[in-house]
């Protein structure tokens, strides 16, 4: 069973997760939307070897603290194929620059669907989920009942899908036949805490999200 630690980070409230095997110490960081010294204290703190710097999608609230902890970390930052391409060509990052962020940090590595990482027992495969963005992905540990949703599926809400490479059609897809095969009591743990709580289940997703249900589940 892995152990999962939150922290709340970065100007737009991102759910970073730190997850780690307790028996190998083997972790992942997912999504660090800040350069926050909490994220390194919990690495120290439980002796972590990280083994990747996981982004769910290529938005940059949600990489804003890759290049701190890879200054400190020897982990590789991994992104999804599709949003290392996309949102490199300057175009489609625009939007993001005229708000004031700054390029993304280069991905060392990317993934795509069916990519596994491996913490001691526990294989967390990715789940490619489009829509969002066109690289947007999950991440399901399935020993663990969990699935690390990005900003794909939040608590009774989805990610939204205006920005440059988003289509909403395409995400509540994803979320209805992707996600919503995943067990019924798997925990949902977003890339937000937008929703009355700050996890859920599948289970609570399909009765109570009101977008998804937009497709007649």
């Amino acid at each position: 069973m892995l152990k999962i630690e939150t922290l709340i980070t970065g100007p737009f409230q991102v759910c970073t997760y730190i997850v780690y095997d307790e028996g190998t110490k083997e972790a992942t960081i997912i999504d660090p939307g800040d350069a926050d010294p909490r994220i390194l204290k919990i690495v120290q703190e439980y002796s972590l070897k990280v083994k990747f710097i996981f982004g769910t999608h290529g938005h940059p609230d949600h990489l804003l603290g890759v290049d701190y902890l890879r200054q400190f970390l020897k982990a590789p930052f991994i992104l999804h194929k599709a949003d290392e391409l996309f949102f490199r060509d300057p175009q489609n990052f625009s939007v993001f620059k005229n708000w004031g962020f700054p390029a993304n940090p280069r991905a060392d590595a990317v993934y795509e669907d069916g990519f596994e990482i491996t913490l001691g027992d526990e294989v967390l495969v990715v789940i490619h989920t489009p829509g969002h963005s066109p690289g947007s992905s999950c991440l399901y540990a399935k020993g663990s009942k969990a699935v690390f949703t990005g900003d794909t599926l939040f608590v009774q809400g989805v990610g939204r899908a205006d920005l440059p490479g988003g289509n909403y059609l395409q995400m509540l897809h994803s979320i209805r036949d992707k996600l919503f095969l995943l067990p019924d009591d798997t925990i949902v743990y977003p890339g937000h805490d937008y929703g009355p709580k700050p996890t859920s289940t599948i289970a609570e997703e399909k009765r109570f999200n009101p977008f998804v249900q937009e497709l007649d589940l």
